[in-house]
């Protein structure tokens, strides 16, 4: 990825405030004790740090659930045997700096490598900092003329770093560009900003976004706790717009790891008009271990959901296969095979025969999948 930041002011400009980039500003703030600061050097030195201060007046505690997503902890520095440094494969399934293409008819587009805050799960830990700048005008050029050069691309998902830390200048001149490309019928932008730092989220920023073109927004956050009614206000700028707005999540452990934590996250979602999309398996990026949620665990909680909430709250639970293989669902199931023919098992855990459907049947539907 190119990390140029030869650019006009403009083109990435941080909002004043008390953002928090050091451990000096973590002690402080009483977020980080004064004898853990030597040992968190270590750790700042290897990942960013960035806490705004929306999110930052959002911590009770250091180790309470919004604490853990974005405190360094010594943790950070032990990686597992299973840990990648580029988790899901983006390196290798980039044809130029600022394109992932993994999906026939969709690709990524990364104008920068800059956050508002830096999570410390982060599947691009390695690649995102207040180092990564945005995408030079010449490089940027190459990731536009790729994507014109390849018709079979209908999506185009904005996304980095968080492009809602653009300018709205140049966030608006990457949209007008894409919307130029007959073929792009669908963009996509994926952003922390709405909850991170919801001011960024101007009227000006807004209407950047706008487009002939079906613009989606996916928004991230973890615990309810996030939709602060200044986040809720940011989500009403965009989706005044006419532009929906979908919610994907990372299970995390000691943040939104209990059937309590996840109804209330995906009911704060639908409350502010955001539709539950993705509950990510966590990445296995390095030092991310103490996050780690088994699979199985994962699909029980999901399962606990069932019948406790509407629909409209309820995402897909989806594991990115890591070596860039792509995204499957890990369900929980509700149809299984018996001796006696297929059944079907109710949210309180009641099975009940399938008449309609026969054992052979279910087998080949199960080899097909």
């Amino acid at each position: 990825m190119t990390r140029s930041v030869n650019h006009p002011q403009d083109d990435f400009a941080p909002l004043p405030g008390r953002t928090l980039r050091d451990i000096p500003a973590l002690v402080a703030a009483g977020l980080v004790p004064p004898d853990a600061a030597p040992a968190l050097e270590d750790v700042a030195r290897q990942y960013a740090t960035a806490i705004p201060p929306a999110f930052a007046a959002l911590i009770e505690r250091p180790d309470d659930p919004i604490g853990l997503q974005v405190i360094p902890d010594e943790a950070e520095l032990a990686v597992a045997a299973h840990e990648r440094a580029d988790p899901i494969g983006d390196d290798a399934l980039s044809p130029v700096p600022g394109i992932v293409h993994r999906y026939a008819d969709r690709a990524l587009l990364k104008p920068l490598l800059v956050c508002p805050l830096y999570c410390r799960f982060c599947f691009r830990r390695e690649h995102v900092g207040p180092d990564g700048g945005v995408l030079d005008d010449a490089a940027l050029a190459r990731a536009l003329d790729w994507l014109r050069d390849h018709p079979a691309i209908r999506e185009v998902i904005l996304t980095g770093g968080d492009p809602l830390m653009l300018s709205p200048r140049r966030l608006g001149a990457i949209v007008r560009a894409l919307e130029a490309m007959p073929h792009v019928t669908t963009i996509r932008i994926h952003s922390r900003v709405p909850v991170a730092d919801p001011a960024r989220i101007t009227d000006e920023l807004a209407d950047a976004m706008q487009t002939d073109r079906a613009m989606w927004v996916v928004m991230h956050a973890n615990h309810a706790r996030e939709f602060t009614p200044a986040a809720r206000a940011a989500l009403r700028r965009i989706q005044a717009r006419a532009i929906p707005v979908l919610g994907q999540s990372v299970l995390l452990r000691g943040v939104n790891d209990s059937v309590a934590a996840l109804e209330g996250l995906f009911r704060a979602m639908v409350e502010a008009r955001v539709k539950p999309y993705y509950l990510h398996q966590l990445d296995p990026a390095p030092g991310t271990a103490r996050f780690h949620v088994p699979i199985a665990e994962g699909r029980r909680l999901l399962a606990g959901l069932r019948g406790r909430v509407t629909g409209l709250a309820w995402p897909t639970y989806t594991l990115d296969i890591p070596g860039g293989h792509g995204k499957v669902p890990l369900g929980p199931d509700y149809l299984e095979a018996g001796e006696d023919g297929p059944t079907v098992r109710d949210p309180a855990g009641g099975r009940h025969k399938l008449a309609s459907e026969s054992a052979p049947n279910l087998a080949l539907g199960a080899r097909e999948r």
